[in-house]
């Protein structure tokens, strides 16, 4: 070893702790300097006795592996240690140790047993896939297939290991895959018995709470076709003291847990049970309830299964009976009279309800639970027993009980697995106990042990002989390998004076006790094996040296559960119970067969073998009565060796990672104990000890190309190799080479990874250094770049700044310049202007004194006039003052009484404001109040101006007067009274002057105050009503964008509701289409059936015999076989229950029952209807046979009617075509309303019509009756008459026959138009009916509208927005429903009257018919006619072809049952037998020939189906018939006569539509089979590209040498290197190729081809994405650069073929994205972050599994860490996605068929002789 080399080293802790060598050892060395992974340094000291060196570790490379033989080192450290990272960091619990999968239990639910992952697994290859139980199940499957030899699964392992589990998905996965050869669902019944028995069998321990207390071997039957038909469990050693004594912390087994816990069911009150404390038998260990287990549920289950395993309800009341009994049984409590006697408490609860349960006496129970029978030779004793014997006793009852009752179910549960039909081969499944080694090791552990011991000499036997097979198939030289052969151990155990043989040898003493055995065994085999050994400190045990592990075993106990006793005269007392069930359990076996039987060719036959695990029943023979349970369980031993031996073994070890039940922890310790124990340890041995590592000669290749040189390389590969290893490997004894691979011994392959490890440093180096040095070349010239760019700037930049500098000198010499005469100019400018304003101020001073003098004396002037008007205004002013007082004193009154008014006014404005109602109109009125109150002040003013002028003419006038008085002052003077009386008056006008001055003032005063208070308070207003409209206009916004808000809101969630819907329909597709796959599954298997049955019964019973039609005369033209709505076979259809069918869609399901109903009600009344016109037919058919024939003269006129009938009909036809026109445009529901125009023209047609067609019959009638008359008049005469003699005859007519038979006539016309008459008032009360339905609807809803509007004006203006949009979509809804309702209404009426228009047609085309019958050819040419015009017949085809009836079944068998597409078919045209039938079809509806139409469609439907079932397989087939049936859908469409279809038209095409019938019907179900048709497609590409898929896109290597192939362990994975025979990228596209030119060959739709390729991209990218996320070695950064390169080949396909836009791309993004994935960094949190966003269409799971899995494939790669694997799973914790890990490989897209009219003219079509159709001609 040299330095840095890693090895192990011991630790007590960790059991083996890695470290690394700072030294190199020298021989001689005795200590190592090592420095541990946790960073101490150790010296470690090697062993001086062995001088053995530490292990070696495994390259990092290899860590991980999913085989542990494919370890280079192979050892205890290396196992240990792949198995933790497994388990710890990939979370990966199976593992494979050469033929063993190591399963270890992860304490946590995992989703990695579903049903796709079984499907994933099924059909693979062992090594191909991940290590899985599954893996095991598949191989042993696979094996029983192919070597025609028997399988066995061994599951062993320590309890708590999850052996049971491991067990049940094998068998789960054998149900799965394989599936029931009968209707009984076998499988289903398989799994069933496991509740069953994990109730019974099952306990809580200390290690598990689910452990299972017995083994068992399950043999699983198959036949020839290897599906399962039955099973058969064989069970060993229960353990029986758990049913009266469980440890602390345990608990009793399931069953009587989940019996207390369901006590209060009604059914379950007899038993009087109650809570499991109660009993002492439940109580003991403390711990009654497991945390997460119902077992009131786990009891329902249980229940459930016995159930379906055929065990009926009395039967499963009496096993709760009976557990019932043994509850109570350990509440019987024992008193003691003495040392040696007891007894029980009179009427004793207890054992009262134990002795109802079970019928028993009490007192005979009680006398025998209390005293013993000794039988002697002469006498029989009857002793009582102390109460310990007893107790034991009583235990001992129970035990045995409970073994019975265990035996008695496990019968029952085998004969219900139990299948008649003969067993082909089998599947066994072993869930058996591992090694056991306690503190305290008993009977049970002795027994355990003994069994492994058997079990691993029988795998050491399988692996040594797999070692051998192997070296031999290689042909090279081997010695014998040294293995631990353990027989040495099995002999101590089992031989002659073994310990077995001892111990029954002592339970037959009398006096035999535990002692005297441990002596005998120390006497025996002490000192004298070396297996064997004693106690130093104890006398009463012994140790045996097993396989695994040295066990001491205590002696006490040994011999009484060996000899299982249990006191006859109990048994007796049972046997004698009224409680039926209670006996059988006791009943000698006699019928068992022998279980050592076989057949010769080494099959096991399924047999109803018994249990022979219990003990020795009371009451057998007496030989049977010397087995003890040690011989039972050696016999049951030997048993299971045989059948094992007689198998071919898989292995299965379980492992418990620690023995706290932790998730995911692992403790080395513990895990190294059980693989020492469980035997991996030595296959581990076995295989280091030959040449563990092998290769094939092209994977070695492929591996170590890099240490070849290029003149090494030979052509043979087999040599090269050779070469090379010999230069690699100086020791040849390291190698050897095979015939196919090459051996390794151990450290070889190790030694060869470091050499190419070193090869690929030594390149990366070399690599890195030409890359430095061109990055630093390249980086050293960018600077020189960079730097001579600058010292280009920089250069420039100093120019530019010295020639700035020249400018700034020369500007400067400039600027100096002119600031110079600057300045000298303004000098002389300011000498200037103090000169100018020196003479401008004194010329000035000198003008003002001037001027100021003169302004003196003029204001002086002015003074004097301005005094002397003062002192005149002043005296105005004062006289003016004083009215104006007065007036203002009154106006002030008058405005103190308005303000008031006005303030009551102003506070109903405030009211009103509040209020906020009506306030523009108030507004309005108090513009108009301030608009009269600025009349009255108007007014006010012409009031006052009037006042001013009368108060000026009164001064005028007093004026006057006072110049008059004062001319007569001297008349004054005489009249002195007369002046007193003047100055009175004057003085009066003074007063009243001034009070009118004074109120004057005041009204101007009220007046002012008035304008503002008023002016106040419009502004005020104003201002209100600018915030109003600002508030207005705020609310009308805030609504507009409210209305914005939920418009966006309606269109979003419309547009959700559309997609919604979208993906709603796309769901509905898909379950319609899933229920034609099943329907069409059914249909198939219904088959299958018959012809079973056929065959199985030589002579069909009559009467029972079907036939391909199933059709009779009257059925409906839209019932066929082979539609889903038929009748008759429904009952057939719903027999067959299926558990894994697709769930059916119940309400389609009832629509079509609707639709059925509804169907067979039309039928009937077109039934009732067709009836009457027959009979109306047949009667007037009868009356025209009663005359007698006709003459010549009768038959013209006969004629002339008939040719005037002829065109009538004509003119109907064309009023027919014309009413087919105005229906066919039925563009919305209104077009078929009643009272719409189309309506309208129907009901006129038809009027018409009825009216004519009895007009007609009329006349028909009157004829007949004349020629009657005229008949029986005129004599016979010679049929060549004149014609003048005939014509008077005629004329001469008048006898009371003729009248009467007129009258008869008349009388039925009438009646005909009284019936039409009556009809027509019928349908006119009908619509005048549902006129004033509707009117009465209108009022309600014009009631509710009111009301609505009424509750919508009381709320908010946003509820109110709301309530009218909800009230709105509400309306619309109901009215989208109306509308619907009532088109589907009015499309019933429309095909009815349709009907009954072809009733009326085809019943005028029988009346012409019927006249044209009635003329011979020769009276025809003789009658003298009148020249009418014959139309001639058009020499073109019309695109129709004519064949007999009687043809069709040749039709149908050369055109689709023996047509071959690889044949005759290939140069057609494309479509050509779709166009072929719908050429027949045309033909038929021209001739209005319904039943031809029906026969020859349904003809059609079933030969298509035959053929596909006889030739499904073939994709060529499928292909073609599925372009042929949508090509046959397409025409029915395009010449269907529907508007929609006959857009693309020709005029000549839409001549060619159908005219008669509506095969709207026969359109669904053809597009029905189209379904059918494409799904079979899609799972016969599957099946073709499924081998392909997974070597071509993830094995084979398309970039050759980009990844290299690790090394293989055991199970050898499929090599990655294009072989012969191997499927490469290369083989897909071929496939794909010619997939593609077949469709396009057969001329399948586009849009039909785009579908079919993405269904083949979404197969591609699921099946090798679930390959991907099940397989380890896949995982890596070179296999993500593989597929991403084989993806882009896929699209570059797609791109050659433009079909990009097909969706094919989107499928494959899931794999895009895994292998973007294994390609990123996966480090920092932004790697996480871009992983999140990157990794859309992957979830969360498939992630998480992908990182997880990661493997590098080389030493430069590096694991994920766990931390970024739980960052990503933090980030992605909040994304809602599906749990599921695998993508549904199996999901099929639903299809749709877009209409594709063809532009080809059915008159252009020529039939090829080659097609054989002969018989049929073109018309």
């Amino acid at each position: 070893m040299k330095t840095f080399a890693r090895v192990w080293i011991p630790d007590p802790e960790e059991v083996w702790k890695s470290a690394e060598l700072l030294k190199d050892y020298k021989p001689g060395d005795k200590v190592l300097l090592l420095h541990l992974e946790e960073g101490k340094d150790l010296e470690y000291r090697l062993d001086p006795k062995t001088k053995e060196l530490p292990h070696l570790r495994n390259p990092d490379i290899l860590v991980g592996e999913n085989d542990l033989t494919a370890l280079s080192y192979l050892h205890e450290p290396a196992v240990l240690h792949n198995l933790r990272v497994r388990f710890i960091d990939s979370k990966l619990i199976y593992t494979y140790c050469g033929i063993v999968l190591v399963a270890i239990n992860p304490y946590e639910q995992l989703p990695i047993y579903g049903e796709d992952i079984i499907n994933a697994y099924s059909g693979q290859n062992m090594g191909d896939m991940d290590p899985h139980i599954f893996a095991v199940a598949e191989e042993a499957y696979k094996q029983m297939a192919r070597d025609e030899r028997n399988q066995s699964i061994i599951v062993s392992g320590e309890s708590g290991a999850g052996k049971t589990v491991s067990a049940k998905y094998a068998m789960r996965y054998f149900a799965t895959v394989s599936g029931s050869a009968s209707e009984a669902n076998v499988e289903e019944k398989v799994l069933a018995s496991n509740p069953i028995m994990e109730s019974i069998g099952n306990a809580k321990t200390t290690r598990n709470d689910n452990s299972s207390r017995f083994g068992k071997y399950i043999e699983i039957g198959f036949d020839k076709r290897y599906r399962i038909i039955g099973a058969n469990m064989r069970t060993y050693l229960l353990e029986k003291s758990r049913v009266v004594f469980q440890a602390e912390e345990e608990r009793n087994y399931h069953i009587f847990y989940q019996l207390c816990a369901s006590a209060n069911l009604p059914e379950f009150k007899m038993l009087r049970l109650g809570n499991a404390n109660n009993f002492h038998y439940t109580k003991q260990g403390g711990s009654p309830v497991i945390e997460g287990v119902d077992d009131t549920k786990e009891m329902a289950h249980t229940r459930q299964a016995c159930t379906l395993l055929g065990i009926s309800e009395s039967y499963q009341m009496g096993i709760f009976r009976i557990l019932a009994g043994i509850l109570h049984l350990g509440n019987v409590a024992f008193t003691s009279r003495d040392s040696d006697s007891c007894t029980i408490p009179p009427k004793h609860e207890p054992l009262s309800i134990f002795c109802d349960l079970m019928g028993v006496d009490y007192e005979e129970m009680c006398h025998w639970l209390c005293h013993r029978k000794l039988a002697t030779t002469t006498e029989t004793y009857i002793k009582p027993i102390s109460k310990l014997q007893a107790t034991n006793a009583r235990d001992a009852l129970a035990k045995h009980i409970y073994a019975k009752l265990f035996n008695w179910i496990v019968d029952h549960v085998n004969q219900a697995l139990h299948s008649a039909v003969k067993q082909h081969s089998f599947i066994g499944v072993l869930d058996i106990y591992g090694f056991e080694t306690f503190e305290i090791n008993s009977f049970e552990q002795f027994c355990i042990n003994y069994a492994n011991e058997k079990l691993q000499q029988q795998f050491n036997m399988h692996v040594f002989k797999l070692e051998q097979e192997e070296y031999m198939k290689e042909q090279i030289p081997w010695t014998l390998i040294d293995f631990y052969d353990n027989q040495p151990c099995i002999n101590l155990i089992e031989s002659k004076l073994g310990i077995l043989d001892l111990l029954d040898e002592e339970c037959k003493m009398p006096k035999g006790t535990d002692d005297t055995w441990a002596q005998k065994l120390y006497n025996t085999h002490l000192n004298k094996c070396a297996l064997f050994e004693k106690p130093r400190l104890s006398n009463k045990a012994f140790i045996i040296q097993h396989f695994a592990d040295k066990v001491e075993y205590q002696c006490e106990g040994f011999l009484e559960k060996n000899k299982d006793t249990v006191f006859e005269e109990q048994i007796k007392v049972l046997k004698s119970s009224k409680f039926k069930m209670l006996p059988e359990l006791f009943q000698d076996d006699e019928k068992a067969i022998s279980p050592t039987s076989a057949t010769s060719s080494g099959r096991t036959p399924l047999t109803r073998t018994p249990a022979k695990l219990t003990k020795g029943r009371p009451g057998q023979t007496a030989k049977e009565h010397k087995k003890t349970v040690g011989h039972q369980f050696r016999n049951s031993l030997h048993l299971l060796m045989e059948t094992l031996n007689a198998t071919t073994p898989h292995y299965v070890r379980c492992i418990k990672p620690n023995d706290f039940k932790f998730p995911f922890t692992f403790d080395e310790k513990r895990a190294v104990q059980q693989l020492r124990a469980c035997g991996v340890l030595e296959t581990i041995r076995i295989s280091a000890a030959g040449f563990p590592s092998r290769w094939t000669y092209q994977e070695f290749f492929s591996r170590y190309r890099v240490l070849m040189k290029q003149k090494d390389v030979l052509s043979d590969r087999k040599q090269t190799c050779k070469n090379v290893l010999e230069k690699l490997i100086a020791d040849k004894d390291k190698y050897q080479f095979g015939k196919t691979k090459i051996f390794f011994r151990a450290g070889q392959v190790a030694y060869l990874e470091k050499l190419r490890a070193d090869k690929l440093r030594a390149a990366c180096i070399r690599i890195q250094k030409t890359i430095r040095g061109w990055l630093l070349r390249k980086k050293y010239l960018r600077m020189r770049k960079a730097a001579i760019i600058v010292q280009r700037y920089v250069r420039g930049y100093q120019a530019r700044c010295y020639a700035k500098f020249l400018r700034r000198t020369k500007a400067a010499t400039i600027i100096q310049k002119y600031w110079r005469m600057y300045i000298v100019r303004r000098r002389y400018k300011i000498k200037r202007m103090a000169t100018i304003v020196l003479q401008s101020y004194l010329r000035g001073y000198l003008a003002r004194n001037r001027y100021h003098k003169m302004l003196r004396e003029h204001k002086a002037v002015i003074i004097q006039k301005w005094v002397r008007g003062w002192l005149a205004r002043t005296y105005y002013r004062r006289s003016m003052h004083a009215i104006i007082y007065l007036q203002c004193c009154f106006r002030r009154m008058m405005a103190k009484r308005e303000l008031k008014k006005l303030k009551i006014e102003a506070r109903s404005v405030e009211r009103y404001k509040k209020l906020h109602i009506g306030m523009e109109n108030k507004i309005m009125q108090l513009q108009r109040k301030v608009d009269e109150q600025n009349k009255d002040y108007k007014c006010l003013m012409e009031k006052l101006t009037n006042l001013e002028g009368i108060y000026t003419s009164e001064t005028e006038k007093l004026r006057s007067d006072l110049e008059r008085l004062q001319l007569s002052e001297e008349e004054a003077k005489i009249a002195t009274g007369r002046v007193l009386s003047l100055q009175e008056e004057i003085a009066k006008l003074r007063k009243d002057l001034e009070q009118t001055q004074s109120e004057k003032k005041s009204i101007e005063e009220r007046a002012d105050r008035y304008k503002q208070e008023t002016e106040q308070l419009v502004s005020n207003l104003k201002e209100e009503n600018t915030l109003l409209k600002q508030e207005k206009e705020a609310l009308n916004h805030l609504i507009v964008e409210q209305a914005k808000e939920m418009t966006e809101t309606m269109e979003k969630k419309l547009v959700e509701e559309t997609k919604q819907l979208e993906l709603d329909l796309n769901d509905e597709r898909l379950r319609y289409q899933n229920l034609l796959n099943e329907f069409s599954r059914l249909e198939e298997r219904y088959d299958d059936l018959k012809e079973e049955m056929t065959l199985m019964v030589n002579v069909p019973k009559p009467g029972h015999k079907r036939t391909d039609s199933t059709h009779s005369s009257n059925e409906s033209e839209y019932t066929f076989s082979s539609e889903i709505a038929e009748t008759e076979d429904m009952p057939l259809r719903t027999e067959e229950p299926s558990e894994k069918k697709v769930p059916l869609d119940m309400s389609l399901f009832l629509k079509l029952q609707k639709r059925v109903t509804e169907l067979e009600q039309e039928k009937q009344v077109m039934q009732d209807e067709l009836d009457r016109k027959e009979e109306q037919v047949l009667r007037s058919k009868a009356k025209e046979e009663e005359r007698p024939q006709i003459r010549g003269a009768e038959l013209e006129y006969e004629s002339l009617k008939r040719q005037e009938l002829e065109s009538e009909n004509k003119k109907l036809k064309n009023e027919l075509n014309e009413l087919r026109k105005a229906l066919s445009e039925k563009s919305a529901p209104e077009v078929t309303a009643p009272g719409a125009p189309a309506y309208r023209v129907l009901m006129e047609q038809l009027t018409s019509v009825s009216e004519e067609l009895d007009v007609r019959k009329e006349e028909v009638l009157i004829l007949r009756s004349q020629l009657v008359s005229q008949k029986e008049a005129i004599q016979p005469k010679n049929t060549m008459t004149d014609s003048t003699i005939l014509l008077e005859d005629v004329q001469k007519m008048k006898d009371k026959g003729e009248i009467a038979q007129a009258y008869i006539g008349l009388k039925e016309t009438n009646r005909l138009l009284e019936s039409q008459l009556q009809s027509q008032k019928r349908s006119h009360e009908n619509e005048a009916e549902a006129l004033r339905g509707e009117i009465q609807s209108l009022k309600e809803e014009n009631n509710r509208q009111q009301q609505l509007l009424a509750q919508n004006l009381q709320l908010p203006p946003e509820a109110r927005i709301e309530a009218s949009l909800q009230h709105e979509i509400t309306r619309l809804t109901n009215e989208n429903l109306d509308l619907m309702e009532q088109l589907e209404k009015q499309d019933k009426t429309v095909r009815k009257l349709k009907k009954q228009l072809k009733v009326f047609a085809k019943k005028i085309g029988e009346l012409e018919v019927g006249q044209m019958e009635n003329i011979s050819p020769g009276q025809i040419i003789d009658e003298p006619i009148r020249p009418v015009n014959i139309p001639r017949k058009e020499k073109d085809f019309q695109g129709m072809l004519e064949y007999k009836k009687e043809d069709e079944q040749k039709l149908v068998k050369n055109l689709i049952l023996e047509l071959k597409p690889r044949g005759v078919a290939v140069n057609l045209i494309p479509g050509l037998p779709a166009y072929i039938l719908f050429m027949c079809v045309r033909h038929a509806d021209y001739l209005n020939d319904d039943q031809k139409v029906r026969s020859l469609l349904t003809s059609t439907i079933n030969s298509i189906k035959k053929v596909l079932k006889k030739r499904g397989d073939d994709f060529e087939t499928v292909s073609f018939w599925l372009s042929n049936t949508c090509r046959f859908l397409h025409c029915l469409k395009q010449y269907s006569g529907e508007e929609g279809f006959m857009k693309h038209n020709t005029s000549r095409q839409n001549e060619h539509c159908l005219t008669n019938f509506d095969l709207a019907e026969y359109r669904q179900v053809l597009s029905d089979l189209a379904i059918q048709i494409y799904q079979q497609l899609v799972r016969v590409l599957e099946n073709i590209l499924q081998p392909m898929i997974v070597s071509g896109m993830l094995e084979h290597e398309t970039i050759q040498g980009v990844s290299g192939v690790k090394p293989t362990g055991l199970r050898k994975r499929t090599s990655s290197i294009a072989d012969e025979g191997t499927y490469t990228l290369d083989s897909i596209l071929r496939q794909l190729n010619s997939f593609h030119s077949v469709m396009c060959q057969h001329g399948m739709d586009p849009e039909l081809i785009k579908q079919v390729v993405k269904q083949m991209f979404y197969i591609v990218g699921a099946i090798t994405l679930n390959n991907l996320l099940l397989r380890k070695d896949m995982c890596s950064w070179s296999k993500g650069m593989q597929i991403r390169y084989n993806v882009s080949q896929l699209e570059e396909w797609l791109r050659d073929k433009n079909l990009m836009n097909s969706g094919a791309k989107e499928t494959l993004e899931p794999l895009i994205q895994a292998a973007q994935l294994l390609q990123v960094k996966k480090k920092t949190d932004d790697d996480a972050e871009a992983i999140c966003s990157m990794c859309s269409a992957l979830t969360t799971a498939q992630i998480v599994k992908v990182l997880n899995l990661y493997t590098p494939v080389n030493e430069f790669e590096e694991r994920v860490s766990v931390s970024f694997i739980r960052t990503i799973q933090m980030r992605l914790r909040d994304r809602k996605d599906s749990p599921q890990l695998l993508m549904d490989a199996k999901h099929i897209f639903p299809v749709t068929f877009p209409f594709n009219p063809s532009s080809l003219a059915l008159e252009t079509i020529q039939i090829p002789a080659s097609l054989g159709l002969g018989f049929i001609s073109r018309v």
